[in-house]
């Protein structure tokens, strides 16, 4: 089987290299080719890496590829743009997995980050999501806050790097740390981010006394993601 990793896309280098370094990664644990792919910003597009991939095999017939998105709730790019990239791609035995979030793996990897940042028992955390107007997107980023909060044995609230402008979900990353640390306590984020770029810079920029670095490769992320793949060979019931 054959994997393309999708990723959203940033015009940040170190961000474009960790979807390089993971698509990397999940080969050498799956021993098989993992291609990276852009739904936004950059290219190459899923669409056109499937189409690649379909004219290689022209001859022997369709490889099985599992479509992998790359992001951590189920917005708009995972259950419609990526569907229709695939769509166009005619593709005739692509496989879209579910997101890699929410999952109570990425919960255990944001609190090894808040400790490796320098978090205490007693500070009070802010978990920093991307952001989204989306329902059930939201509600994928509230459920991680769950796992989080049962994790650390504390509440966790929200805040978004980019909130929607009309105020429908969450409020920006900095409002929610000022609302934090009105109850009195240090404050600190954890970063619901797979790569740095701008919205790893704008949590920075609030006054929290612990910004926790992105997910990255931690191998709980990289394994989540070949857990992806391996779920998709099994329905299609391709042998390891």
């Amino acid at each position: 089987m054959t994997t393309v990793l999708v990723a959203h896309g940033t015009r940040n280098p170190r961000g474009v290299a960790l979807i390089g370094d993971l698509a990397a990664a999940m080969s050498a644990r799956l021993h098989e080719p993992v291609h990276a792919a852009f739904v936004d910003v950059l290219g190459p597009s899923p669409t056109e890496v499937l189409r690649r991939l379909d004219d290689e095999h022209a001859e022997s017939g369709a490889a099985p590829v599992a479509v992998v998105p790359a992001f951590l709730a189920r917005g708009y790019h995972v259950r419609v743009d990526l569907p229709a990239h695939v769509d166009a791609a005619g593709h005739p035995a692509a496989a879209l997995t579910p997101a890699l979030g929410p999952s109570p793996d990425l919960a255990a990897v944001l609190a090894l980050r808040l400790r490796a940042a320098g978090a205490q028992e007693d500070d009070a955390i802010v978990l920093a999501a991307a952001g989204s107007s989306d329902p059930l997107a939201v509600a994928d980023v509230d459920r991680t806050a769950g796992h989080l909060g049962e994790i650390l044995g504390a509440d966790v609230t929200v805040g978004f790097a980019a909130p929607p402008a009309d105020g429908s979900a969450h409020p920006g990353v900095t409002e929610a740390v000022r609302a934090a640390r009105g109850r009195g306590r240090r404050v600190a984020v954890a970063s619901y981010l797979l790569a740095p770029g701008l919205f790893q810079q704008r949590l920075a920029q609030t006054d929290a006394e612990v910004v926790a670095a992105p997910l990255g490769l931690h191998p709980r992320v990289v394994g989540l993601a070949c857990d992806r793949v391996r779920a998709v060979r099994a329905r299609v019931d391709i042998p390891a």
